[in-house]
């Protein structure tokens, strides 16, 4: 018995010693999403890009041969969520090594909390403000440790509206142009508003006063009527998809004629699908310059990402699941880089970030738009690909079907590639 006790105890020593080693031999990556929240339309198929690429990751080897032990949260949109769960990946014994984050909101509330415990964030907001490490700027506060794949929502509407002041003279139109941006009071479509509306006026738009809507579903007529008596020609969504297709709908009942130009979350092939013809028109930003099934030697690593979470590879993946699967792949290899050069800490991966210049992840040639982060400037890329989406007949039914026989369609308007202007560093 007394042999038998030995043994036993001695197994037990050597379960808990193996699952420590198995824990030290991990990275650890925390990773917020939006899946129940009010922008969960579009946290979905982010949040599933980012999630697959790491598994995919793990599958294929890891990071250096370990693992990457990804904490995911559906945080539902809420900030005391958010910080709370930072307060477990910033803690001591269980600090992670980077985080991929989500929303405006939270992002900025966390930037300072992020320098100080060095630790990248990842986030899929694309705020300007977090594009200055160094606050030399003296628009944002320092947010060295905070990075995004993608042109800032500032670059991204002022992409549009210097394609819009052709647009209007490609019309023949005469006098100025009227633009109104259109959101929620709320940081996130608040973010390029000011840097929006100062480039509309400095190219002579008539700035028009705010339309305030709602992130969540809702009957907008007011706001509509408002629109159409402003007599508004250029209108900017901040909004995700979800809320904007009920402004599309009641604006095209209330026959407005306006062009609406979205954000880069404010409109997709789910959000076309639902819309319906409402959608019609509607131009916004791409991160990628390729959309699913497009035809780029990179397509390839995402439809083998994908089959982490659908092994039949028949479901249709949006836009955002692509940018997601980029995000995930650049942090990847500022990871590697991190593990080959000190080890894999927030500061070593935050450098990590800085080490390539026009960097495209390796196997995402075509899909990843090259993007360069330095240690004075986070904007990662100044290229803005604007599509046009398109409906050419009814849009229920299976996606892929829809996108195949062309009842919807993105159309590719223009790149416009922004002047990397210092004083539009953070703002």
């Amino acid at each position: 018995m007394k042999l038998k006790s030995l043994l036993s105890t001695v197994s037990l020593a050597l379960l808990v010693s193996a699952a420590s080693a198995s824990a030290q031999a991990q990275i650890a990556v925390g990773h917020l999403a939006d899946y129940s929240g009010a922008t969960s339309d579009v946290g979905q198929p982010y949040g599933q890009g980012e999630a697959d690429a790491f598994a995919w990751i793990n599958k294929n080897g890891g990071i250096g041969g370990k693992q990457v032990n990804v904490d995911t949260n559906d945080y539902g949109y809420q900030v005391p969520r958010a910080v709370a769960l930072y307060k477990k990946w910033s803690a001591p014994d269980g600090k992670v090594a980077a985080i991929l984050g989500w929303g405006t909101a939270d992002t900025e509330a966390l930037t300072g909390f992020v320098a100080q415990d060095k630790i990248p964030y990842i986030s899929a907001s694309y705020a300007a403000a977090l594009t200055d490490p160094a606050g030399a700027s003296g628009k944002a506060k320092p947010a060295p440790y905070n990075f995004f794949y993608g042109p800032s929502y500032s670059d991204a509407v002022r992409a549009m509206l210097m394609w819009a002041a052709d647009d209007w003279k490609a019309k023949g139109k005469s006098g100025k142009p009227k633009y109104v941006h259109m959101g929620a009071n709320h940081p996130y479509p608040n973010a390029p508003k000011a840097a929006g509306e100062a480039l509309a006026a400095e190219l002579g738009f008539e700035v028009l006063p705010p339309i305030v809507f709602a992130l969540t579903p809702g009957d907008y007529s007011a706001q509509c009527l408002s629109l159409k008596s402003s007599g508004a020609n250029y209108a900017y969504l901040g909004n995700t998809a979800a809320s904007n297709i009920s402004v599309l709908k009641a604006c095209k009942t209330a026959g407005v004629d306006v062009q609406f130009l979205g954000n880069v979350w404010g409109m997709d092939e789910n959000g076309a699908k639902t819309a319906g013809d409402a959608a019609d028109g509607v131009v916004f930003p791409l991160r990628t310059p390729v959309i699913w099934g497009g035809n780029a030697p990179g397509m390839k690593t995402v439809v083998e990402i994908s089959k982490m979470s659908d092994p039949t590879g028949k479901v249709y993946r949006p836009v955002h699941y692509i940018a997601g699967v980029c995000t995930a792949l650049y942090t990847r290899e500022a990871l590697e880089w991190a593990a080959k050069n000190g080890g894999a800490t927030g500061e070593n991966v935050a450098k990590g970030f800085h080490q390539k210049k026009d960097w495209v992840p390796a196997g995402m040639e075509g899909v990843c738009n090259p993007s360069t982060w330095t240690d004075k400037d986070h904007r990662g890329t100044l290229k803005v690909d604007l599509y046009r989406m398109k409906i050419a007949g009814a849009t229920s039914g299976d996606l892929n079907d829809l996108m195949a026989n062309g009842a919807i369609k993105l159309e590719k308007v223009k790149t416009v590639e922004l002047p990397r202007k210092p004083e539009w560093l953070g703002w």
